[in-house]
């Protein structure tokens, strides 16, 4: 059976991973299945490097990801950057003093580290389920160079009031919504889509031969770029919107099932 896709973008959590953060063996044989007929798997997520490389491990798979939502693309082999877009630290000093101002979590992320200011039990218990280990700034540290992602947690309720009225601010930096209780600020260029631009235009792979499977706002850039991009059935409506095709949940096994439909015939 021919190859329809030279390049597979797969989104990491709500996607190719249950909402317990588990990898199902189906998903697993499909996505082996694929990289095994030729395709270039290429993760693409919001996670830092350090959370992607279990992950990369449980399927075996070395090479490229692109990560923190396309503001750090990595070589997983060297632990080397590709590329990044770097957020000047003083752009980031009106979120951390909304956090403190309005006791909301935050972390600050270099490609390879992140920090934060303190750890509750329950924002440790979060970041154990991603392979995260932040290291400790402490109260009212400065922020180092080098920063790629600002990220702040809490419930939905919280990131809904966050979200509304950072929508308003006339800021340098893009928000975006990365999960229901997340939300990412990143370098205005900064995209899963574009990250993705550019490592098949480095590859010599045109868009048309690109596959995309996503299940959220951060998604929507590489699902539009994508010669094929599918939203999973658990995505909200407005991914569902920016997709070619809506697939299965991430608890029905949806990649698994898209890329036999899908990546080869």
């Amino acid at each position: 059976m021919a190859l329809q896709y030279d390049l597979i973008a797969l989104d990491v959590d709500g996607t190719l991973l249950t909402d317990d953060h588990q990898l199902t063996s189906k998903t697993r044989e499909a996505v082996r299945e694929a990289a095994d007929r030729g395709a270039s798997i290429v993760l693409c997520t919001g996670r830092a490097p350090f959370s992607v490389f279990p992950v990369l491990e449980e399927l075996e798979l070395t090479g490229t990801i692109i990560t923190h939502n396309g503001g750090a693309t990595i070589d997983s082999d060297t632990r080397k950057i590709i590329h990044q877009y770097e957020i000047a630290p003083q752009q980031l000093e009106p979120f951390v003093d909304y956090c403190r101002k309005n006791q909301v979590h935050y972390d600050v992320n270099t490609a390879f580290d992140m920090m934060v200011e303190s750890l509750t039990p329950e924002v440790s218990d979060m970041y154990s389920k991603f392979h995260a280990s932040p290291s400790v700034l402490g109260q009212g540290a400065s922020l180092p160079q080098g920063l790629v992602k600002f990220t702040v947690f809490g419930s939905k309720e919280v990131m809904d009031r966050v979200q509304e009225e950072w929508e308003k601010w006339p800021s340098s930096l893009q928000t975006i919504r990365s999960g229901d209780f997340f939300i990412d600020v990143h370098h205005p260029e900064a995209s899963k889509g574009r990250a993705l631009r550019q490592f098949a235009l480095s590859h010599g792979i045109d868009r048309s031969r690109i596959l995309a499977i996503g299940n959220y706002y951060n998604d929507i850039s590489m699902l539009e770029f994508a010669g094929c991009g599918i939203a999973m059935g658990n995505s909200p409506d407005g991914v569902k919107e920016a997709a070619d095709v809506v697939g299965r949940s991430n608890a029905e096994d949806g990649v698994a099932y898209a890329l036999r439909e899908f990546a080869w015939s």
